[in-house]
C-alpha cells in the first residue's frame, strides 16, 4: 500500500480542483483524470495525469492549470506527467461530476456494471433509444428515456449530440468509455 503525506494529500486535492478545460462546470477530480501526487523534494511535486483518451488535446491546458495551482502554493517545481495505464474510463466520473453534468445540460455517461471492465462495444445500429431498452440515455431537461441521436460526435469528440423527443430539446450526451 502506497503511503500518502499529508502534504501530498493536500496538493492532491489543489490540483483536483482545477476546472477541466472543455468542461469548466466539472473539477479534473469529478473527472477523474488526476491520478496521483508525489513530492520530489520539500518543494517540488510530480502529478499523475489521465487524459480522458490519448491524443487529447485539453492535457496541455489541464498541465498548465495544475502547475500554476501548485506554484501559487508554494511548490517552485511541478512537473505533470501523463499517465496512460490504467485507461481513464467514465467510470472513474464522480458521482457529484454526474449530478454536474445533469445539471449542466449534458446526459452523463451511463454506468457500467461492476467488474465489467474491459473495451466498450460500440454499436452503429439504432439510433433512437426508448424506455424498454436497458440502460437508454436519458433527456438532462426532462428525463424522458425517448431520445435519438443527431451525430455521433458533438462539441468534442468525447460528447455525441442528441434529441429528446418528448420535450425537443436538443443535448450534449458523454459517450461511455
Amino acid at each position: 500500500m502506497v503511503t500518502v503525506t499529508p502534504l501530498e494529500a493536500e496538493l492532491l486535492e489543489l490540483a483536483g480542483s482545477v476546472p477541466d478545460p472543455e468542461l469548466p462546470v466539472l473539477t479534473l477530480r469529478e473527472l477523474g483524470v488526476v491520478r496521483a501526487v508525489h513530492l520530489r523534494g520539500a518543494d517540488a511535486v510530480e502529478v499523475e495525469l489521465t487524459p480522458t483518451y490519448t491524443g487529447c488535446p485539453a492535457i496541455e491546458a489541464m498541465s498548465l492549470d495544475i502547475e500554476r495551482v501548485l506554484r501559487e502554493h508554494g511548490m517552485r517545481e511541478v512537473s505533470v506527467r501523463t499517465v496512460l495505464t490504467p485507461a481513464w474510463s467514465t467510470d472513474d466520473i464522480s458521482e457529484e461530476g454526474r449530478r454536474k453534468l445533469r445539471a449542466f445540460g449534458i446526459a452523463p455517461p451511463r454506468v457500467r456494471q461492476p467488474g465489467a471492465g474491459g473495451p466498450v462495444t460500440v454499436s452503429l445500429g439504432p439510433t433512437r433509444t426508448v424506455a424498454p431498452e436497458e440502460d437508454p440515455v436519458r433527456c438532462p431537461h426532462c428525463g424522458s428515456a425517448d431520445t435519438e441521436l443527431l451525430s455521433r460526435f458533438s462539441s468534442t469528440a468525447c460528447k455525441a449530440l442528441r434529441r429528446c423527443l418528448s420535450c425537443r430539446e436538443p443535448f450534449d450526451h458523454f459517450k461511455e468509455l
